[in-house]
Protein backbone atom coordinates (compact mmCIF):
# COMPACT_ATOMS: atom_id res chain seq x y z
CA UNK A 1 0.00 0.00 0.00
CA UNK A 2 1.32 3.48 -1.13
CA UNK A 3 1.34 5.83 1.72
CA UNK A 4 2.17 9.84 2.06
CA UNK A 5 2.29 12.15 5.24
CA UNK A 6 0.68 15.87 4.43
CA UNK A 7 2.35 18.35 6.78
CA UNK A 8 -0.98 20.59 6.92
CA UNK A 9 -0.82 24.54 7.72
CA UNK A 10 -2.93 27.19 8.42
CA UNK A 11 -1.98 29.10 5.09
CA UNK A 12 -1.43 32.88 4.64
CA UNK A 13 -1.58 35.06 1.67
CA UNK A 14 1.99 36.80 2.64
CA UNK A 15 5.09 34.21 1.42
CA UNK A 16 6.65 35.22 4.35
CA UNK A 17 4.82 33.62 6.90
CA UNK A 18 4.67 30.27 4.73
CA UNK A 19 8.50 30.16 4.41
CA UNK A 20 9.36 28.51 7.27
CA UNK A 21 6.61 26.05 6.97
CA UNK A 22 8.93 25.55 3.19
CA UNK A 23 12.06 25.21 4.55
CA UNK A 24 10.87 22.57 7.21
CA UNK A 25 8.90 20.74 4.35
CA UNK A 26 12.58 20.90 2.54
CA UNK A 27 14.69 20.11 5.04
CA UNK A 28 12.36 16.88 6.27
CA UNK A 29 11.66 15.77 2.87
CA UNK A 30 16.13 15.20 1.89
CA UNK A 31 16.19 13.48 5.98
CA UNK A 32 13.10 11.20 5.90
CA UNK A 33 12.15 7.99 3.22
CA UNK A 34 8.82 8.72 3.25
CA UNK A 35 6.31 10.68 0.39
CA UNK A 36 6.26 13.90 2.17
CA UNK A 37 4.23 16.86 0.95
CA UNK A 38 2.99 20.30 2.21
CA UNK A 39 -0.33 21.64 2.24
CA UNK A 40 -2.65 24.43 3.79
CA UNK A 41 -6.28 24.61 4.70
CA UNK A 42 -6.23 28.06 3.33
CA UNK A 43 -4.89 30.83 1.49
CA UNK A 44 -2.69 29.13 0.24
CA UNK A 45 -1.23 26.63 -2.16
CA UNK A 46 -0.67 24.19 -2.39
CA UNK A 47 -4.13 23.72 -0.64
CA UNK A 48 -5.40 20.34 1.01
CA UNK A 49 -7.81 19.92 -1.87
CA UNK A 50 -5.05 19.98 -4.59
CA UNK A 51 -2.60 17.48 -2.72
CA UNK A 52 -5.12 14.95 -1.76
CA UNK A 53 -6.34 15.22 -5.86
CA UNK A 54 -2.75 15.02 -6.51
CA UNK A 55 -2.12 11.91 -4.15
CA UNK A 56 -5.04 10.19 -5.20
CA UNK A 57 -4.09 10.41 -8.95
CA UNK A 58 -0.74 9.13 -8.20
CA UNK A 59 -2.14 5.76 -7.13
CA UNK A 60 -1.29 6.88 -3.11
CA UNK A 61 -3.57 4.37 -1.14
CA UNK A 62 -3.35 5.98 2.49
CA UNK A 63 -2.51 9.62 3.26
CA UNK A 64 -1.96 10.58 7.09
CA UNK A 65 -2.50 14.24 7.55
CA UNK A 66 -0.38 16.39 10.35
CA UNK A 67 -1.29 19.76 11.95
CA UNK A 68 1.47 21.97 11.58
CA UNK A 69 -0.58 23.34 15.04
CA UNK A 70 -0.01 24.24 18.85
CA UNK A 71 -3.58 23.08 19.63
CA UNK A 72 -6.72 21.44 18.15
CA UNK A 73 -9.15 24.90 17.99
CA UNK A 74 -12.16 25.35 15.99
CA UNK A 75 -10.35 24.72 12.74
CA UNK A 76 -8.89 21.08 13.63
CA UNK A 77 -12.46 20.42 15.56
CA UNK A 78 -14.36 21.69 12.80
CA UNK A 79 -13.11 22.61 9.50
CA UNK A 80 -10.46 20.55 8.85
CA UNK A 81 -12.18 17.40 9.62
CA UNK A 82 -15.20 18.26 7.28
CA UNK A 83 -12.79 19.11 4.61
CA UNK A 84 -11.58 15.68 5.22
CA UNK A 85 -14.98 13.81 4.85
CA UNK A 86 -15.28 15.93 1.62
CA UNK A 87 -11.97 14.90 0.42
CA UNK A 88 -12.54 11.52 1.55
CA UNK A 89 -16.42 11.42 -0.20
CA UNK A 90 -14.80 12.52 -3.70
CA UNK A 91 -11.29 10.46 -3.63
CA UNK A 92 -12.50 6.93 -2.30
CA UNK A 93 -9.36 5.60 -3.70
CA UNK A 94 -7.70 6.99 -0.46
CA UNK A 95 -7.75 6.81 2.93
CA UNK A 96 -7.33 9.78 4.92
CA UNK A 97 -6.53 10.42 8.36
CA UNK A 98 -6.41 13.72 10.63
CA UNK A 99 -3.47 12.70 13.22
CA UNK A 100 -3.58 15.50 16.27
CA UNK A 101 -1.37 18.55 15.98
CA UNK A 102 1.87 18.25 16.51
CA UNK A 103 1.54 20.49 19.33
CA UNK A 104 0.01 17.86 21.82
CA UNK A 105 2.85 15.87 20.94
CA UNK A 106 5.26 15.00 24.19
CA UNK A 107 8.55 15.90 21.82
CA UNK A 108 7.46 18.94 20.49
CA UNK A 109 5.84 20.09 24.12
CA UNK A 110 9.91 19.01 25.04
CA UNK A 111 11.57 21.34 22.10
CA UNK A 112 9.67 24.23 22.67
CA UNK A 113 10.48 24.23 26.31
CA UNK A 114 14.36 23.82 25.58
CA UNK A 115 14.09 26.63 23.62
CA UNK A 116 11.97 28.93 25.75
CA UNK A 117 14.34 27.57 28.96
CA UNK A 118 17.35 28.26 26.37
CA UNK A 119 16.04 31.83 25.53
CA UNK A 120 15.85 32.53 29.36
CA UNK A 121 19.22 31.84 30.31
CA UNK A 122 17.74 28.54 32.54
CA UNK A 123 18.75 24.91 32.71
CA UNK A 124 16.05 23.23 31.10
CA UNK A 125 13.84 21.89 33.92
CA UNK A 126 13.53 17.74 34.17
Amino acid sequence: MSYSLILLAHGSSDPAWRAPFERLHEILATRMQVSLRLAYMELSEPSLESTVADLASAGVQRAEILPLFFAAGRHLRKDVPAQVGALAATHTGIELTLLPPVGEHPAFIDALAAVIAEQAGEPLPT
